[in-house]
């Protein structure tokens, strides 16, 4: 049998899933339908895909953005919820879920950026696998983003990020931002809805699909990381995403390295000492995070002030 005719036989038809906070996704939505129109024209060896792309809007708070992204429930297969409450980053995936018509659900985040004209069919192609498919995600280098925190931190961590990098830990190198699942499968296996603030709902649902022993692909398909809030935006989102691991510390120890960093520090015995030295210097650090372009090094530090500053208070 060729390609063309397996490609034909296990085609179950797409859905793709992107849940949005205050973020203009128009842009993504139309070159997301682009692809999957090329590939549904009868001209392509996915002849006659069928898909639909829903957008949910989770209770975002800018008038402006929620009237660009309204334009998207005009695109052809798409549909565009406004939900008037915000009910968190794993809710929300949930909820698209339930609302997907067909077997294979594709979830991106609304912050990403289509970069590779063959990204919907090298999804296609992996279809009907039982497993979960990670896509992963790239930075291109954007020079007008040089003194940018978020920009540099990311550009930092690109090579970590390639699909040969991730298959050497494929549970705990796995983001929601671009991945592909069967809709049964994440029906039965939902993201935790207790993880209604920033950071780790991702970690969790990789934890909970290695305990099901479900798979996931590492493939080079990935979407692009191109808008970066401002230093300080970033700054109170890395400080959250910390909040929310100390939270849950008992469930993610073995999914985090700054957790794991910690539990080193303490067995060498020189936690307590590093809390003595730095925490003093935790308001400053900030500041300069936010104020000034310095080296990433200071970042690092501060994440592990700031997480050793929260397991002392929690």
């Amino acid at each position: 049998m060729t390609l063309f005719a397996l490609l034909g036989n296990i085609m179950t038809g797409l859905s793709i899933l992107i849940p949005t906070f205050n973020d203009e996704c128009l842009t993504l939505v139309r070159a997301l339908q682009e692809q999957c129109a090329a590939l549904s024209d009868g001209n392509t060896v996915a002849d006659g895909l069928s898909y639909e792309i829903i957008v949910a809007d989770d209770g975002s708070t800018d008038d402006a953005v929620r009237a660009h992204n309204s334009a998207i429930a005009s695109c052809p297969n798409c549909k565009y919820i406004q939900r008037s409450v915000n009910v968190g980053r794993a809710a929300i995936r949930n909820f698209l879920a339930r609302q997907a018509s067909y077997d294979e659900l594709l979830f991106i985040d609304s912050d990403m950026a289509v970069i590779r004209n063959d990204y919907i069919y090298k999804y296609v192609v992996a279809m009907a696998s039982d497993s979960v498919v990670y896509g992963g995600y790239d930075v291109p280098e954007q020079p007008a983003f040089n003194r940018n925190l978020r920009y540099r931190y990311e550009l930092s961590c690109r090579k970590a990020h390639t699909a040969e990098k991730r298959r050497r830990s494929p549970y705990l190198d796995f983001h929601t931002s671009n991945f592909m699942i069967p809709r049964n499968m994440m029906l039965t296996n939902p993201l935790d809805e207790q993880f209604r603030h920033y950071g780790y709902e991702d970690v969790a649902f990789g934890r909970c699909l290695q305990e099901k022993g479900i798979i996931i692909n590492h493939i080079d398909n990935p979407l692009g990381f191109c808008r970066f809030e401002n230093n300080e935006k970033f700054v109170e989102k890395t400080e959250e995403a910390i909040r929310t691991l100390v939270e849950f510390s008992g469930q993610l120890y073995n999914y985090s390295r700054l957790l794991q960093t910690v539990e080193k520090m303490s067995r060498m015995h020189v936690a307590g000492l590093f809390k003595l030295l730095m925490i003093p210097f935790e308001k400053p650090m900030r500041k300069v995070l936010v104020k000034k372009n310095i080296p990433l090094a200071v970042l690092k530090i501060y994440k592990l002030t700031y997480l050793l500053k929260q397991l002392q208070n929690s």
